[in-house]
């Protein structure tokens, strides 16, 4: 959501401001709602993409299962399974990428079955455009292109190699857009895999559980879907599975089941590591990954209904009883893996951004201007309603480390908000800018306010 408004609201605003690790599609979509600045400080705007995509997933769904199965009440199996999840309702209330994604997986699934039963060009153009919307939005879109070009090759009944041809031209526009954008901004092609802000970066060389063991990024991986889809929709995806057999419903399975195991792939060999309580060293880092079995479990499930030969509606009522039933025996927030791992994660830093935010909103007057880093520093003038176009950070390229490298020269804002430890805390320090807050809290980095009201000025100042 910041990256989104920043792309509007900046010293330097335009396409630049989108970055380089996190995929595009996201942040246009919410360009138009964090423009409108009631949206943005109260943080509505990051709801309203994710809420609209978790529509669009459930009634994908809906039609992969009632077409594959041969049943409505299938499609409605599998659509509650998947919506009533607790995790994935928590979801869909966040800005995060997980909730278009599944639309884009689900549409794809749907746009193939489509085209199986029909032949339809435009079926093939559909899958293009989800496969396309799902590269732009997540790495494991990048995955899911061969896959989806071979069911496309497998299902066409002429021509082939056309169908194929014309899913790679459409859904391949995304990888290669990106990567050229990456060689254009930052003189790299994979500036998104190994640059300094990527995730292969920031994990380095520590061990995690799964890393090069593929027994173990399977188990890890299990544990964090087991938690987030639960054990009730899981063992109503295995009872299921002999209907998806019976019907030869092996489309959206291989769809589903695609992302999921690039998951495990990604543990075992790309610097993902997944945490989640049951399992050592603990806590949550990536649980809400496993929310990506949920497709699949929900579709198998629906399995179940194919089978009955009368009385569906009662068997969908059924899955869906199945589905709740964790959460159902146990009815607490806590047993919500996805909202445990926000809740506990960004306790701290909800802490600072509060205490940081309430000072500057009593201090700052409009023109003041901040020099910051982009990232979870963002969240403090977002909550103080200081517009971005009046902070300076990274993003800003030149000016930024000018000031940074020179800031006797270069840093005129009359602010700056920073971690303690970074160059310019230090460097601030060095000719006595006074710093007026210092804020502490447990688990988290020392932020630091400095208040420069003599720009250049190398006079003394009496720290509080």
């Amino acid at each position: 959501m910041a990256i989104a408004r920043r792309i509007v609201d900046s010293q330097t605003p335009g396409f630049e401001q989108t970055g380089t690790v996190w995929l595009p599609l996201l942040h246009w979509l919410l360009i138009p709602f964090v423009k409108v600045d009631v949206w943005w400080y109260s943080g509505l705007a990051g709801v309203i993409p994710s809420v609209l995509s978790f529509v669009l997933a459930g009634m994908f769904l809906y039609y992969c299962a009632r077409q594959s199965l041969g049943a409505p009440a299938a499609g409605i199996a599998a659509a509650a399974a998947f919506a009533l999840n607790p995790n994935l309702l928590y979801l869909q209330s966040t800005p995060m990428t997980e909730p278009v994604f599944l639309a884009c997986e689900t549409g794809l699934a749907a746009a193939i079955v489509w085209f199986a039963a029909s032949g339809r060009m435009l079926a093939v153009v559909a899958a293009g455009a989800a496969a396309l919307a799902g590269t732009m939005t997540r790495y494991e879109g990048w995955f899911l292109l061969p896959v989806a070009a071979g069911l496309l090759f497998l299902a066409a009944k002429k021509n082939r190699w056309r169908v194929a041809a014309v899913f790679c031209v459409i859904a391949g526009a995304g990888p290669l857009f990106w990567l050229g954008c990456n060689r254009y901004y930052y003189s790299n092609w994979l500036e998104f895999y190994n640059g300094p802000y990527s995730a292969k970066a920031i994990q380095g060389t520590t061990y995690y559980p799964g890393m090069n063991n593929w027994q173990e990024a399977l188990r890890y991986y299990g544990a964090a879907a087991r938690e987030c889809a639960g054990m009730g929709v899981i063992l109503a995806m295995l009872a299921g599975f002999l209907g998806v057999i019976l019907k030869r419903a092996w489309i959206p399975v291989v769809v589903f089941a695609a992302v999921p195991l690039f998951y495990v792939w990604s543990m075992h060999s790309g610097g993902t590591p997944v945490r989640v309580p049951p399992l050592w060293p603990g806590g949550y880092y990536n649980s809400r990954y496993g929310i990506a079995l949920l497709p699949l479990a929900a579709f198998c499930a629906a399995g179940i209904v194919a089978l009955a030969p009368r009385g569906k509606s009662w068997f969908a009522a059924a899955v869906a009883l199945a589905s709740l039933m964790p959460w159902v025996i146990y009815p607490r927030m806590s047993n919500w893996v996805v909202f445990q791992e926000a809740v506990v994660n960004s306790s701290a830093r909800r802490a600072w951004t509060a205490d940081a935010a309430q000072f500057l909103r009593s201090e700052y007057r409009p023109g003041d201007r901040v020099y910051t880093s982009f990232g979870d520093l963002t969240g403090i003038f977002r909550e103080a309603g200081i517009p971005l176009s009046e902070t300076m950070h990274e993003g800003n390229g030149l000016t930024w480390y000018a000031a940074q490298t020179r800031p006797d020269l270069f840093f005129w804002q009359k602010w700056a908000v920073v971690r303690r430890g970074d160059r310019i805390s230090g460097e601030l320090k060095k000719r006595n800018v006074e710093i007026v807050r210092i804020i502490r809290v447990t688990g988290a980095p020392t932020i630091e306010i400095f208040r420069n009201d003599y720009p250049f000025s190398q006079s003394p100042r009496r720290a509080k």
